[in-house]
């Protein structure tokens, strides 16, 4: 960015938009609020520029954010979401497509937030202001003989300590089923509580009992019988009720699996005895609203470098570090 000719002001603004809204919105916008007239190429390249910056400057400053006092309990989430590649960032990639091909690559995406606040039932609420990002397209599996951590694991261990996490008097990881999650959890914080998100659960239970009764009120009657025995900490109750329908449907076998594998991360009724949330909506949100808003809309594929960018530069903003990071930006004795 420093060979340009735009102000630092100006490359302010092209942050600004290039991170909420699409190139050539931003353009536009950029020309009806401030009267300057910027091509949306322009924009692209200057807001891919500085979201590379951000990136490095992610990596750089992992100390630390903040000396207000924690709260009781920190939690940590960790999930993935598609978004469409072009051809080239593509090749050789195995895919979802009928032969075989990929059109999309995973980002990853860490979370850290509390949730002291209760609703109307006196369930945890996600508390105001206290959510922060970090994501990329980048690899969260290393061979079992690997020296180093994972990319996406060490950006984990960054946010972890940019957040205090391990300072907290209880943390919690939420997430879904995945294994990689679970690996990775277990890899960098061993003492930590692991729940797996109750509602994901459900919608498996749901999607089992399709597949075994298909679109039937027999699936719904079902599922919602397994959906109570979930929330009454019966898990044995639901491994036996598959049992019969293992043989045949493999869905249904998979099921049976992931209940007795995760057993210990479906705890519910101990969980919430403990003012605990078993719900990853935090992360759900973060997929739609730092990622999915701004980089998966209609026509739009991203090379690597710059949805990376982009990612890096929407997650700084919507984490309240754009201010510190530009504060470094403009005064490198300081940082």
């Amino acid at each position: 960015m420093e060979k340009t000719c735009f102000s630092p002001a100006v490359v302010r603004m092209i942050g600004t938009v290039g991170s909420m809204v699409s190139f050539e919105e931003g353009s536009q916008l950029l020309r009806e609020l401030a009267g300057i007239g910027i091509h949306s190429s322009q924009v692209e390249r200057g807001a891919e520029a500085l979201g590379d910056e951000i990136a490095s400057d992610e990596r750089l400053h992992a100390g630390p954010w903040g000396k207000e006092l924690l709260p009781p309990t920190l939690y940590l989430g960790l999930d993935g979401t598609a978004i469409p590649m072009r051809p080239e960032e593509l090749a050789g990639r195995a895919g979802k497509q009928p032969d075989g091909s990929a059109k999309t690559r995973e980002v990853k995406l860490c979370a850290v937030w509390s949730a002291e606040a209760r609703d109307s039932e006196g369930m945890p609420m996600r508390d105001e202001g206290s959510v922060s990002y970090s994501a990329a397209i980048e690899s969260a599996a290393m061979p079992d003989t690997a020296e180093h951590r994972s990319a996406f694991a060490e950006r984990v261990l960054r946010e972890a300590s940019r957040r205090r996490f391990c300072e907290a008097q209880r943390t919690v990881v939420v997430a879904d089923g995945a294994p990689w999650i679970w690996n990775i959890t277990q890899e960098l914080f061993p003492g930590v509580i692991q729940i797996v998100d109750r509602f994901h659960v459900k919608q498996t239970l749901h999607r089992t009992a399709q597949s075994i009764f298909g679109s039937t009120e027999q699936a719904k009657q079902w599922a919602t019988a397994r959906c109570d025995e979930l929330d009454d900490g019966k898990l044995l109750a639901i491994v036996r009720a598959l049992r019969p329908h293992a043989a045949d449907c493999a869905d249904a076998a998979r099921c049976r699996l992931y209940i007795y594998r995760n057993r210990h991360r479906m705890r519910y009724p101990q969980f919430h005895k403990q003012g605990l949330c078993t719900s990853s909506g935090v992360l759900e949100a973060g997929c739609k609203v730092a990622i999915g808003t701004r980089l998966k809309r209609t026509g739009m594929h991203w090379t690597l470098n710059g949805a990376n960018n982009i990612i890096a530069l929407r997650c700084c903003r919507l984490s309240g570090r754009f201010e510190d990071f530009w504060e470094r930006r403009n005064d490198p004795i300081a940082a």
